[in-house]
Protein backbone atom coordinates (compact mmCIF):
# COMPACT_ATOMS: atom_id res chain seq x y z
CA UNK A 1 0.00 0.00 0.00
CA UNK A 2 1.24 3.76 -0.43
CA UNK A 3 2.43 5.95 1.55
CA UNK A 4 1.12 8.73 3.41
CA UNK A 5 -1.54 10.90 0.90
CA UNK A 6 -0.53 14.28 -0.37
CA UNK A 7 -3.47 16.63 -0.41
CA UNK A 8 -4.57 17.21 -4.19
CA UNK A 9 -4.80 21.18 -2.95
CA UNK A 10 -2.89 23.31 -1.36
CA UNK A 11 -2.24 26.96 -0.86
CA UNK A 12 1.03 27.32 -2.46
CA UNK A 13 -0.17 24.65 -5.94
CA UNK A 14 -3.67 26.90 -5.82
CA UNK A 15 -1.93 30.51 -5.35
CA UNK A 16 0.56 29.25 -8.54
CA UNK A 17 -2.09 27.77 -10.46
CA UNK A 18 -3.92 31.45 -10.11
CA UNK A 19 -0.89 32.89 -11.24
CA UNK A 20 -0.16 30.75 -14.39
CA UNK A 21 3.27 30.25 -13.18
CA UNK A 22 4.35 26.58 -13.65
CA UNK A 23 5.85 24.76 -10.49
CA UNK A 24 9.37 23.90 -10.01
CA UNK A 25 10.62 20.37 -10.41
CA UNK A 26 14.71 20.22 -9.66
CA UNK A 27 16.42 17.14 -10.52
CA UNK A 28 20.41 16.88 -9.56
CA UNK A 29 20.67 13.35 -10.28
CA UNK A 30 21.88 12.17 -13.98
CA UNK A 31 19.16 11.34 -15.62
CA UNK A 32 18.48 10.93 -19.67
CA UNK A 33 17.33 14.35 -20.56
CA UNK A 34 14.80 11.65 -22.82
CA UNK A 35 12.62 11.54 -19.29
CA UNK A 36 13.11 15.28 -18.35
CA UNK A 37 11.47 15.47 -22.30
CA UNK A 38 8.86 13.19 -21.54
CA UNK A 39 7.99 14.09 -18.20
CA UNK A 40 7.68 18.17 -19.19
CA UNK A 41 5.42 16.83 -22.07
CA UNK A 42 3.42 14.72 -19.79
CA UNK A 43 3.05 17.25 -17.17
CA UNK A 44 3.20 21.25 -19.32
CA UNK A 45 2.24 22.70 -15.68
CA UNK A 46 5.38 21.71 -14.14
CA UNK A 47 9.29 23.32 -15.00
CA UNK A 48 11.20 20.96 -14.64
CA UNK A 49 15.52 21.87 -13.86
CA UNK A 50 18.22 19.52 -14.32
CA UNK A 51 21.64 20.61 -12.26
CA UNK A 52 23.70 17.52 -11.68
CA UNK A 53 25.65 18.18 -8.41
CA UNK A 54 26.43 17.07 -5.01
CA UNK A 55 27.27 20.53 -3.81
CA UNK A 56 23.96 22.50 -2.97
CA UNK A 57 25.74 25.50 -3.19
CA UNK A 58 26.32 25.39 -6.96
CA UNK A 59 23.01 25.84 -7.44
CA UNK A 60 21.77 29.32 -7.97
CA UNK A 61 19.60 30.38 -4.50
CA UNK A 62 16.78 31.77 -6.98
CA UNK A 63 16.24 28.29 -8.31
CA UNK A 64 15.93 26.79 -4.71
CA UNK A 65 13.18 29.43 -3.75
CA UNK A 66 11.12 28.24 -6.65
CA UNK A 67 11.54 24.19 -5.63
CA UNK A 68 8.33 22.65 -5.00
CA UNK A 69 9.46 18.64 -5.89
CA UNK A 70 13.44 17.91 -5.50
CA UNK A 71 14.87 14.50 -6.74
CA UNK A 72 18.35 13.92 -5.38
CA UNK A 73 20.58 11.61 -3.58
CA UNK A 74 21.81 13.53 -1.21
CA UNK A 75 21.85 17.23 -2.64
CA UNK A 76 20.02 18.94 0.16
CA UNK A 77 19.98 22.90 1.15
CA UNK A 78 18.95 24.17 4.65
CA UNK A 79 15.42 24.39 4.85
CA UNK A 80 15.38 28.34 4.94
CA UNK A 81 16.35 28.14 1.23
CA UNK A 82 13.71 26.02 -0.13
CA UNK A 83 10.28 27.49 1.42
CA UNK A 84 7.88 26.39 -1.30
CA UNK A 85 9.19 22.47 -1.24
CA UNK A 86 6.90 20.06 -0.40
CA UNK A 87 8.25 16.67 -1.36
CA UNK A 88 11.70 14.91 -2.04
CA UNK A 89 12.23 11.85 -3.87
CA UNK A 90 15.77 10.49 -3.01
CA UNK A 91 17.18 8.58 -5.85
CA UNK A 92 18.65 6.24 -3.46
CA UNK A 93 16.43 2.83 -2.06
CA UNK A 94 17.85 3.68 1.57
CA UNK A 95 17.45 6.94 3.33
CA UNK A 96 19.83 6.51 6.29
CA UNK A 97 22.22 9.15 4.89
CA UNK A 98 20.03 12.08 5.10
CA UNK A 99 18.58 11.46 8.25
CA UNK A 100 20.45 13.95 10.30
CA UNK A 101 20.18 16.98 8.20
CA UNK A 102 17.32 19.37 9.16
CA UNK A 103 15.58 19.24 6.05
CA UNK A 104 14.75 15.78 6.93
CA UNK A 105 14.00 16.92 10.23
CA UNK A 106 11.66 19.16 8.54
CA UNK A 107 7.90 18.83 7.22
CA UNK A 108 8.85 17.95 3.84
CA UNK A 109 7.83 14.61 2.52
CA UNK A 110 11.09 12.27 2.13
CA UNK A 111 10.14 9.24 -0.42
CA UNK A 112 13.02 6.78 -1.66
CA UNK A 113 13.65 4.73 -4.82
CA UNK A 114 12.89 1.32 -2.55
CA UNK A 115 12.78 -1.61 -4.82
CA UNK A 116 15.16 -0.02 -7.78
CA UNK A 117 17.82 -2.65 -6.81
CA UNK A 118 15.64 -5.42 -5.57
CA UNK A 119 16.12 -7.62 -8.47
CA UNK A 120 19.99 -7.47 -8.78
CA UNK A 121 21.04 -7.47 -5.35
CA UNK A 122 18.71 -10.95 -4.71
CA UNK A 123 20.90 -12.06 -7.89
CA UNK A 124 23.74 -11.19 -6.13
CA UNK A 125 22.84 -13.47 -2.99
CA UNK A 126 22.82 -16.80 -4.93
CA UNK A 127 25.94 -15.99 -7.18
CA UNK A 128 27.49 -16.09 -3.83
CA UNK A 129 25.12 -19.08 -2.17
CA UNK A 130 25.53 -21.61 -5.33
CA UNK A 131 29.44 -19.72 -5.42
CA UNK A 132 29.65 -21.18 -1.66
CA UNK A 133 27.84 -24.55 -1.72
CA UNK A 134 29.32 -25.29 -5.39
CA UNK A 135 32.41 -24.71 -4.28
CA UNK A 136 33.89 -22.05 -7.05
CA UNK A 137 36.01 -20.29 -4.63
CA UNK A 138 38.35 -24.06 -4.43
CA UNK A 139 37.70 -24.60 -8.16
CA UNK A 140 39.04 -21.25 -9.03
CA UNK A 141 42.17 -22.02 -6.59
CA UNK A 142 43.04 -25.43 -8.67
CA UNK A 143 42.51 -22.94 -11.83
CA UNK A 144 45.18 -20.97 -10.48
CA UNK A 145 47.73 -23.58 -9.63
CA UNK A 146 46.67 -25.35 -13.76
CA UNK A 147 46.04 -28.54 -11.57
CA UNK A 148 43.63 -31.26 -12.25
CA UNK A 149 42.81 -32.76 -8.77
CA UNK A 150 43.95 -36.75 -8.58
CA UNK A 151 40.25 -38.98 -8.65
CA UNK A 152 40.48 -39.91 -5.35
CA UNK A 153 40.67 -36.36 -4.21
CA UNK A 154 37.70 -34.88 -6.91
CA UNK A 155 34.96 -35.68 -4.49
CA UNK A 156 36.02 -34.31 -1.30
CA UNK A 157 36.94 -31.25 -2.09
CA UNK A 158 34.23 -30.63 -4.65
CA UNK A 159 31.09 -32.17 -3.74
CA UNK A 160 28.48 -29.80 -3.48
CA UNK A 161 25.57 -29.08 -0.73
CA UNK A 162 22.29 -28.81 -2.88
CA UNK A 163 20.02 -25.57 -2.10
CA UNK A 164 17.02 -27.84 -2.16
CA UNK A 165 15.40 -28.70 1.32
CA UNK A 166 17.64 -25.79 2.90
CA UNK A 167 16.26 -23.08 4.99
CA UNK A 168 17.07 -19.52 4.14
CA UNK A 169 16.40 -17.01 7.02
CA UNK A 170 15.60 -13.38 5.74
CA UNK A 171 16.34 -10.88 8.36
CA UNK A 172 13.69 -7.76 6.59
CA UNK A 173 11.20 -8.47 4.32
CA UNK A 174 11.59 -5.38 2.28
CA UNK A 175 11.71 -5.07 -1.61
CA UNK A 176 14.80 -6.91 -1.82
CA UNK A 177 14.13 -9.48 1.05
CA UNK A 178 10.66 -10.41 -1.17
CA UNK A 179 13.08 -10.94 -4.41
CA UNK A 180 15.06 -13.10 -2.37
CA UNK A 181 12.44 -15.28 -1.02
CA UNK A 182 11.19 -15.60 -4.76
CA UNK A 183 14.19 -16.57 -6.20
CA UNK A 184 14.68 -19.31 -3.24
CA UNK A 185 11.38 -20.89 -3.58
CA UNK A 186 12.56 -21.77 -6.87
CA UNK A 187 15.24 -23.72 -5.57
CA UNK A 188 13.21 -25.65 -3.56
CA UNK A 189 14.37 -23.84 -0.10
CA UNK A 190 12.43 -23.40 2.44
CA UNK A 191 11.51 -19.50 3.06
CA UNK A 192 11.59 -17.53 6.94
CA UNK A 193 11.43 -13.71 7.18
CA UNK A 194 11.77 -11.40 10.10
CA UNK A 195 9.92 -8.57 9.48
CA UNK A 196 8.69 -5.99 11.98
CA UNK A 197 4.41 -5.56 12.44
CA UNK A 198 1.96 -8.04 11.49
CA UNK A 199 0.72 -6.26 7.70
CA UNK A 200 2.28 -8.89 5.35
CA UNK A 201 1.60 -7.11 2.17
CA UNK A 202 4.94 -5.32 0.89
CA UNK A 203 3.69 -1.60 1.26
CA UNK A 204 6.50 -0.14 -1.25
CA UNK A 205 6.62 0.09 -5.12
CA UNK A 206 6.99 -3.14 -6.50
CA UNK A 207 8.32 -3.68 -10.33
CA UNK A 208 5.88 -6.54 -12.12
CA UNK A 209 6.75 -10.18 -11.79
CA UNK A 210 9.06 -9.38 -8.94
CA UNK A 211 8.92 -9.85 -5.09
CA UNK A 212 6.36 -11.16 -2.72
CA UNK A 213 3.35 -8.23 -2.86
CA UNK A 214 1.28 -10.29 -1.02
CA UNK A 215 3.65 -11.81 1.88
CA UNK A 216 2.62 -15.31 0.99
CA UNK A 217 6.15 -16.76 0.39
CA UNK A 218 7.94 -17.15 3.56
CA UNK A 219 7.09 -20.36 5.71
CA UNK A 220 7.08 -18.40 8.95
CA UNK A 221 6.98 -15.10 9.76
CA UNK A 222 9.29 -14.24 13.09
CA UNK A 223 9.01 -10.40 15.21
CA UNK A 224 12.34 -8.73 15.59
CA UNK A 225 12.52 -10.02 19.05
CA UNK A 226 12.12 -13.58 17.84
CA UNK A 227 15.62 -13.26 15.63
CA UNK A 228 17.58 -15.76 17.50
CA UNK A 229 14.94 -18.79 16.85
CA UNK A 230 15.05 -17.84 12.92
CA UNK A 231 18.95 -17.67 12.81
CA UNK A 232 18.73 -21.02 15.15
CA UNK A 233 17.02 -23.13 12.03
CA UNK A 234 18.95 -21.27 8.66
CA UNK A 235 21.76 -22.76 6.60
CA UNK A 236 21.90 -19.56 4.87
CA UNK A 237 21.15 -16.16 6.66
CA UNK A 238 20.52 -12.86 4.51
CA UNK A 239 20.95 -9.48 6.44
CA UNK A 240 18.56 -7.01 3.93
CA UNK A 241 17.35 -5.01 7.20
CA UNK A 242 17.86 -0.74 6.68
CA UNK A 243 20.51 0.77 9.17
CA UNK A 244 18.90 2.52 12.01
CA UNK A 245 19.39 2.77 15.82
CA UNK A 246 17.56 -0.38 16.20
CA UNK A 247 19.43 -2.61 13.69
CA UNK A 248 22.39 -1.23 14.11
CA UNK A 249 24.72 -3.67 15.73
CA UNK A 250 22.04 -6.19 16.41
CA UNK A 251 24.30 -9.43 14.80
CA UNK A 252 26.32 -9.21 17.78
CA UNK A 253 28.20 -12.38 19.47
CA UNK A 254 25.03 -13.59 20.83
CA UNK A 255 23.40 -13.90 17.44
CA UNK A 256 26.31 -15.30 15.58
CA UNK A 257 26.36 -18.21 18.64
CA UNK A 258 22.65 -18.55 17.82
CA UNK A 259 22.99 -19.86 13.88
CA UNK A 260 24.25 -23.23 12.77
CA UNK A 261 27.99 -24.32 12.91
CA UNK A 262 27.14 -24.86 9.04
CA UNK A 263 25.47 -21.70 8.19
CA UNK A 264 26.37 -19.34 5.41
CA UNK A 265 25.97 -15.73 6.13
CA UNK A 266 25.65 -12.69 3.51
CA UNK A 267 25.15 -9.15 4.26
CA UNK A 268 24.01 -6.57 1.34
CA UNK A 269 22.40 -3.95 3.79
CA UNK A 270 25.02 -2.39 6.04
CA UNK A 271 28.44 -2.92 7.38
CA UNK A 272 27.36 -1.74 10.93
CA UNK A 273 24.51 -3.75 11.00
CA UNK A 274 27.45 -6.36 11.90
CA UNK A 275 29.57 -5.99 15.53
CA UNK A 276 32.68 -6.69 12.89
CA UNK A 277 34.61 -7.63 15.81
CA UNK A 278 32.44 -9.94 16.87
CA UNK A 279 31.79 -11.56 12.91
CA UNK A 280 35.57 -12.31 12.29
CA UNK A 281 35.59 -14.27 15.66
CA UNK A 282 32.61 -16.08 14.56
CA UNK A 283 34.33 -17.02 11.52
CA UNK A 284 37.73 -17.72 12.73
CA UNK A 285 36.44 -19.52 15.55
CA UNK A 286 33.66 -22.15 13.28
CA UNK A 287 30.78 -20.34 14.85
CA UNK A 288 29.84 -20.39 11.58
CA UNK A 289 30.55 -21.94 7.77
CA UNK A 290 31.73 -18.43 6.34
CA UNK A 291 30.22 -15.46 5.10
CA UNK A 292 29.92 -12.98 1.55
CA UNK A 293 30.27 -9.76 2.72
CA UNK A 294 29.27 -6.44 0.44
CA UNK A 295 29.60 -3.68 3.04
CA UNK A 296 31.79 -3.32 5.88
CA UNK A 297 31.83 -0.63 9.15
CA UNK A 298 34.66 1.13 7.25
CA UNK A 299 34.46 1.26 3.34
CA UNK A 300 37.10 0.98 1.81
CA UNK A 301 37.82 -2.02 3.76
CA UNK A 302 41.43 -1.34 5.20
CA UNK A 303 44.18 -3.76 3.84
CA UNK A 304 45.20 -5.08 7.13
CA UNK A 305 41.72 -5.43 8.02
CA UNK A 306 41.67 -9.62 8.93
CA UNK A 307 38.34 -10.37 6.57
CA UNK A 308 40.92 -9.88 3.66
CA UNK A 309 42.82 -13.39 4.94
CA UNK A 310 39.77 -15.42 6.25
CA UNK A 311 39.60 -18.68 3.37
CA UNK A 312 36.02 -18.67 4.79
CA UNK A 313 34.64 -15.18 3.64
CA UNK A 314 33.98 -13.95 -0.43
CA UNK A 315 34.35 -10.12 -0.39
CA UNK A 316 33.18 -7.60 -2.51
CA UNK A 317 33.47 -4.17 -2.80
CA UNK A 318 29.78 -2.60 -1.63
CA UNK A 319 28.78 -3.24 -5.32
CA UNK A 320 25.76 -5.66 -4.46
CA UNK A 321 23.68 -3.16 -5.52
CA UNK A 322 25.23 -2.20 -8.99
CA UNK A 323 23.06 -2.90 -12.17
CA UNK A 324 23.02 -1.12 -15.71
CA UNK A 325 18.81 -0.76 -15.12
CA UNK A 326 19.39 1.68 -12.37
CA UNK A 327 18.55 4.87 -14.14
CA UNK A 328 15.49 3.44 -15.28
CA UNK A 329 13.87 1.71 -12.75
CA UNK A 330 14.65 5.04 -10.79
CA UNK A 331 13.27 6.94 -13.35
CA UNK A 332 10.03 5.07 -13.55
CA UNK A 333 9.40 4.54 -9.82
CA UNK A 334 9.64 8.67 -10.12
CA UNK A 335 7.22 8.94 -12.92
CA UNK A 336 4.79 6.73 -10.68
CA UNK A 337 5.30 8.79 -7.77
CA UNK A 338 4.95 12.58 -10.06
CA UNK A 339 1.70 11.14 -11.35
CA UNK A 340 0.48 10.32 -7.99
CA UNK A 341 1.43 13.59 -6.38
CA UNK A 342 -0.09 15.23 -9.30
CA UNK A 343 -3.44 13.71 -8.59
CA UNK A 344 -2.99 14.21 -4.52
CA UNK A 345 -2.61 10.55 -4.47
CA UNK A 346 -0.56 8.60 -1.78
CA UNK A 347 2.76 8.09 -2.69
CA UNK A 348 5.07 5.01 -2.94
CA UNK A 349 7.74 4.68 -0.46
CA UNK A 350 7.39 7.12 2.11
CA UNK A 351 10.03 7.32 4.52
CA UNK A 352 8.69 6.95 8.20
CA UNK A 353 10.77 9.56 10.09
CA UNK A 354 10.56 8.45 13.57
CA UNK A 355 12.22 4.67 11.94
CA UNK A 356 14.57 6.13 9.66
CA UNK A 357 12.92 4.01 6.69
Amino acid sequence: MPGLPLSPTSPYKEERAMEGEPRQVLITARFDPEWIARWQARWPMLQFALHPTRHPERIPREIWREVEILYTFSTLPPPEWVPRLRWVQLHSAGADHVLEHPLFQSEVLFTTASGVHAITMAEYVFAMVLAWFHRVPRMLEWQARAEWPPDRERWPLFVPEELWGKTLGIVGYGSIGRQVARLAKAFGMRVLAMQRGNERRDRGFVFPGTGDPEGILPDRYYAPAELHALLAESDVVVIAVPLTPETRGMFDEAAFRAMKRTAFLVNIARGPICQEAALVRALQEGWIAGAALDVFEQEPLPSDHPLWRLPNVLISPHVAGFTPHYDVRAAQIFEENLDRYMRGEPLWNVVDKTRGY
